[in-house]
């Protein structure tokens, strides 16, 4: 069949079509994505703006007809932290209903680290022994680790990149002036504190391969030296603990504006990349992590093998 998955994601709107049937690998047909950066479209009374709305309403029919005419059997759509926890989420997903006819499932953020955890297990295999996966996202951090498809502990943090850069950094995109070192150093200590009640719970189930996934960390892996994605899907990248360390003492002297002229680093996600380099840095510390393997497959990949277990053996 050919599946389509729209991810509203707290970043961007991004349309995925494959080609797969039961049991088989996922093939990309199409990919398309509009950077919308929903997690700081969050007035100060909580809910999503009218310009954010309205931005997804416009990315949300674009892809539906995008989908459509790529002939896809199916559209999954899902929504993440950016609107799960909007104050007028569900005004906004009824207008997205109305006006687009998409129906937007919202995840909870243990359901997001389900689903990742189920992408990184089948890229992996059974020989990867016990996982533990980690994803930064625009809104959130999801952290799960156990042995089976299905993980021990699920766990969603509001650590997400685009909301720290907004709340706690007050990040400029454009901004000519990085963050101070004591705003750095308050993220850092509210980051461990957020910490504090996961690590002993997820320490607790073990691990024997600590994996990352996600644009935040594939970037982060990058600039401490990974293959760049022009190397493929299948080449091996990895991130050091040292090596996070790196990136955090070099970035977080660079100004915002001016983050998008390093390698690999995407115009549209540069100003969140010092926080989500604290929050990398914080969690390879806390749970003693001496490098991780990133994984090219992620939530999207989980909610479509999902959809695909669910279908009847060919």
């Amino acid at each position: 069949m050919r599946l389509g998955v729209l991810d509203v994601g707290s970043n961007t709107v991004h349309l995925l079509v494959v080609d797969a049937h039961h049991g088989a690998h996922p093939w990309a047909a199409h990919s398309e994505k509009v950077v919308l950066r929903l997690a700081e479209q969050i007035g100060p009374d909580g809910a999503l703006t009218r310009a954010g709305a309205d931005g997804l309403v416009e990315a949300v029919g674009a892809a539906r007809a995008s989908a459509t005419a790529l002939a896809a059997d199916d559209l999954l759509a899902f929504a993440t932290s950016a609107v799960r926890e909007a104050t007028n989420a569900a005004e906004v997903l009824t207008r997205v209903r109305e006006e687009t006819g998409v129906r937007l499932e919202v995840l909870s953020g243990a359901d997001e680290a389900r689903a990742t955890f189920l992408a990184v297990r089948r890229w992996f295999g059974w020989s990867a022994g016990r996982l533990l996966a980690m994803d930064i996202g625009g809104g959130s951090l999801e952290l799960a680790a156990g042995i089976d498809e299905d993980p021990e502990v699920a766990v969603s943090l509001p650590l997400g990149a685009g909301r720290l850069s907004r709340d706690r950094l007050h990040v400029d995109p454009s901004g000519l002036t990085p963050p101070t070192a004591e705003a750095v150093e308050e993220l850092r200590e509210y980051v461990d504190a957020q910490l504090d009640p996961v690590v002993e719970k997820l320490a607790g189930v073990g691990w024997e391969r600590p994996v990352a996934t996600s644009k935040t960390f594939r970037t982060l892996a990058r600039l401490a030296g990974a293959a760049p994605s022009s190397a493929g899907l299948w080449a091996r990248r990895s991130l050091t603990r040292p090596g996070v360390r790196q990136v955090l003492g070099f970035v977080r002297h660079i100004p915002p504006g001016k983050l998008s002229g390093l390698e690999g680093v995407s115009a549209g996600r540069a100003h969140q990349l010092l926080a989500g380099a604290v929050v990398a840095e914080a969690v390879l510390r806390r749970f003693d992590v001496p490098a991780v393997d990133i994984c090219p497959w992620a939530l999207r990949e989980g909610v479509i093998l999902r959809r695909l277990d669910q279908l009847e053996p060919m």
